[in-house]
């Protein structure tokens, strides 16, 4: 959620003009994230978010604005999109596929406590469960395929030391296969600043853009390895006990889940250690731009590797 693309208020009005969202009031860029353009927009009928979409094609933008809309019906807190006048939700804006969500009310939260991984965990428990009957599907864009162009891509950049761990480690994991393991429905980013909170109560999950059909395990991985590392560097007991608790009341995790959840934990962090030296090596230009520290992801996956970390030491 970066600002790529400049936009003129005379442009923003001339677009809100396909909308039956009242007169622009005031708009500004948001630095936060690292894909796409985001403004927040003020209108004479109220607050929202517009996106224009960088590297997300025409074709494929479908699948994630149906899919947020889809769960937004089904009562999971993230932002339902809104069509315009003739009904679509995408639109073409600056040269680039644009549309408009509800903007949620709420804040993104640094330092999550048990409370609020907890309603992270239910909620994600519920999309999953939710997404079951939502009939559209798309490949995962950073699975194993992904995961080895890019390690391809970067070991040349990469110090001996780093270089020699990622080729470790794209080797350890391509010897797990994920048959037998759920699939559905994934977030696939469910990181702390695509959660929005008051107090402790959860108000929105946004940023669905990575989307997709895979392992649910995965997307469970993904999120607590952001939400609930101690400052010591280890797994906060707490707090992954409160997450993983609140997620299998709503879907219990079965027996061949527990038993690749360590190696679920590495697959996780390879994918965003990968996904953020290329924002740092190879990074885009743009007006409010941020790449974050791929180094914190080396951490992660190295703490894992040296500490294998069963479901049963947090949660049973």
């Amino acid at each position: 959620m970066s600002v790529y693309t400049s936009v003129a208020p005379p442009e923003l009005e001339e677009l809100l003009r396909s909308y039956e969202l009242g007169a622009l009031c005031d708009y500004q860029g948001i630095s936060d994230g690292i894909e796409n353009t985001n403004y927040f927009v003020t209108t004479t009928t109220g607050q929202y978010v517009l996106t224009l979409f960088e590297s997300i094609g025409f074709d494929d933008l479908p699948y994630y604005l149906e899919l947020m809309a889809f769960l937004a019906e089904q009562g999971i807190p993230c932002p339902h999109p809104l069509a315009d006048r003739h009904g679509h939700y995408l639109r073409a804006f600056k040269a680039k596929p644009a549309a408009f969500v509800q903007r949620l009310p709420g804040a993104s939260t640094a330092a999550p406590n048990g409370a609020q991984c907890a309603a992270v965990g239910e909620t994600l428990g519920r999309l999953h469960v939710a997404g079951r009957a939502f009939p559209g599907r798309r490949e995962h864009a950073r699975g194993p395929h992904w995961r080895r162009a890019a390690a391809k891509q970067l070991l040349p950049y990469l110090t001996p030391a780093d270089a020699d761990l990622l080729r470790q480690e794209i080797s350890f994991q391509a010897q797990y296969s994920r048959s037998g393991l759920p699939w559905g429905v994934i977030h696939a980013d469910l990181f702390r600043d695509n959660a929005l909170f008051i107090g402790d109560q959860l108000t929105g999950v946004i940023d669905f853009y990575y989307a997709c059909s895979s392992v649910l395990l995965y997307d469970l991985a993904v999120t607590v390895n952001d939400w609930c590392w101690s400052g010591s560097g280890l797994l906060a007991a707490d707090r992954v006990a409160a997450l993983l608790s609140a997620y299998h009341e709503q879907r219990p995790l079965q027996d061949r889940e527990r038993s690749i959840w360590p190696l679920m934990l590495r697959v996780a962090a390879l994918r965003f250690w990968l996904s953020r030296l290329q924002d740092q090596l190879f990074p885009r230009p743009g007006e409010l731009t941020q790449s974050k520290d791929p180094d914190e992801f080396k951490r992660i996956l190295l703490r894992h590797r040296q500490h294998s970390t069963a479901l049963g030491d947090f949660w049973i």
